[in-house]
């Protein structure tokens, strides 16, 4: 391989200066660059996104349902365990691959990625670092082999401001009794396992915020309303209610009182996630309009991708692209090392979020008419991309 050195070598002097650095033993590594079980974690994800979910992409989409057969194949692959210990189930990867994995999937169908970055870096995250003993024994080999989880935090009156959250919770002889109600809630529909926030001291504020695991078949909890959406309509969106949800003890996820400071990592975890199906949108969108515009759409007697202006905007896109990429790796690397990550998890969704919105709409206008019918996948990417400026902390308040 012609490396940095050869070139340094065989280039021009940079400077007349005799004495210069010795910088022979400088491997500059991309903040891109994958290791092994990284890239094994691409291409594996990248064939089955291909052979598997783009067949029922636009199926699903059209009927707003996800696919179970998908959700029992994200499974089987392993995609809903990725930082899970092999000791209950999971894939024993670090952050960064199930990062990749959220990307690639999202170059396909972001309702998927969507899925499977909520269950990963909200929900198994949550049990990873707060759960009891207890509970890691009995949550997280179904979380890795077959039970969707679901993050519970936004209500109706607490979207931004989440901590104005108005679900409460009681203490009860056996345990809890939560009593409220849940808005915008990811994966509700597939899930059977619910991470719930509630004020169980409103005379504290935010500080009585606590969390709890809820089941799918506790009494008083209900799916009140599936929410019908401009995008990712695959996955499920939801109301749900908790009407005296009695809770055992053992269910309590970490210590009462700290649920605002689970929220918050968590959150700041998850964006660069959401930035990671962003860029993978952006380059899906990228991707299937430039295959068009290079091979099929003729103008003027000559392929529409060969004209200068149409090269501009199309370089121009990947150059964005790449940049919200190496901003995203970079947030992902940072959590990796233990350094602080939020100003870099926000930069990454916002930048992410905005590039996705802008590349997916050029594509739809390279594309022509070809671009605006259900026909194809370039107005899906489109509408899909919306939804990256207001989930997980609103463009507005990054």
């Amino acid at each position: 391989m012609y490396s940095f050195v050869c070139i340094l070598n065989s280039a021009r002097p940079l400077s007349t200066t005799a004495t210069r650095r010795d910088i022979s033993d400088l491997v500059p590594t991309p903040i891109t660059h994958y290791s092994e079980v990284e890239t094994a974690m691409q291409e594996a994800v990248q064939k089955f996104a291909n052979d598997v979910i783009l067949p029922k992409v636009r199926d699903m989409d059209e009927a707003e349902t996800m696919d179970p057969s998908v959700v029992e194949q994200l499974f089987e692959q392993g995609l809903m365990g990725i930082e899970i210990p092999e000791e209950y189930g999971g894939a024993g990867m670090n952050f960064t691959s199930a990062i990749v994995g959220i990307e690639e999937l999202a170059r396909v169908d972001p309702s998927v990625s969507v899925m499977v970055d909520v269950h990963n870096t909200l929900v198994n995250t949550a049990v990873l670092k707060w759960g009891s003993a207890a509970l890691k024994k009995k949550y997280l080999p179904k979380l890795a082999t077959s039970t969707v989880g679901s993050f519970c935090l936004s209500e109706p009156v607490s979207g931004s401001d989440a901590f104005a959250l108005a679900t409460k919770a009681v203490e009860t002889e056996h345990g809890y009794k939560i009593s409220g109600s849940k808005m915008w809630i990811t994966n509700s529909m597939e899930a059977e396992f619910f991470i719930v926030f509630a004020n169980l001291a409103p005379e504290k504020g935010y500080r009585g915020i606590t969390a709890f695991v809820v089941d799918k078949g506790m009494k008083g909890f209900e799916i009140a309303k599936k929410e019908k959406k401009l995008g990712i309509k695959a996955s499920s969106t939801c109301v749900l209610n908790f009407d005296d949800v009695e809770v055992p003890k053992e269910n309590l996820l970490g210590e009462v009182g700290h649920g605002y400071k689970y929220a918050i990592a968590l959150l700041n975890e998850g964006r660069i996630g959401i930035g990671a199906q962003m860029t993978g949108l952006a380059l899906g969108a990228w991707e299937n309009a430039v295959r068009y515009v290079w091979n099929d759409r003729k103008q003027f007697g000559q392929l529409v991708g060969e004209f200068q202006g149409m090269q501009h905007q199309i370089a121009q896109s990947y150059v964005e692209i790449s940049a919200a990429r190496a901003l995203v790796y970079n947030a992902a690397r940072k959590k990796e090392a233990g350094e602080d990550f939020v100003r870099d998890a926000a930069m990454a969704k916002l930048y992410a979020s905005q590039v996705a919105g802008r590349v997916s709409s050029l594509a739809v206008e390279w594309m022509g008419g070809m671009g605006f019918v259900r026909e194809g996948l370039a107005e899906k990417f489109f509408r899909d991309s919306k939804i990256g400026a207001i989930y997980e902390g609103t463009s507005n308040i990054q």
